[in-house]
């Protein structure tokens, strides 16, 4: 439509607001505390369960099946499965 003043596409090519493909360590340390967070939540919810001798197969799925935030690899902790990602690995901060 435009012809050779065609604007161009800011998350594709444009200058002014690529994503890096690397996380910074801030990025890092809030992703940490983001999933310390969520270790903190079930962790809570297991022990309240407990106190009152219930259990929920969700609750001891998830403790069976998710390692914590310590305990994981950093690919897991900063990357997320894409099937349609080359290594089917693609960055937590990936819009696509």
């Amino acid at each position: 439509m435009f012809g050779a003043f065609r604007p161009t596409s800011s998350l594709n090519g444009g200058l002014l607001w690529k994503i890096p493909w690397r996380l910074s360590k801030f990025q890092k340390q809030r992703q940490r505390k983001r999933l310390r967070a969520v270790d903190t939540v079930v962790a809570t919810l297991d022990k309240a369960l407990g106190k009152q001798g219930i259990t929920t197969k969700a609750v001891e799925l998830w403790k069976a099946e998710m390692p914590i935030e310590q305990v994981m690899e950093p690919r897991d902790k900063y990357t997320i499965f894409d099937r349609k990602e080359k290594k089917y690995r693609k960055s937590i901060r990936s819009e696509y």
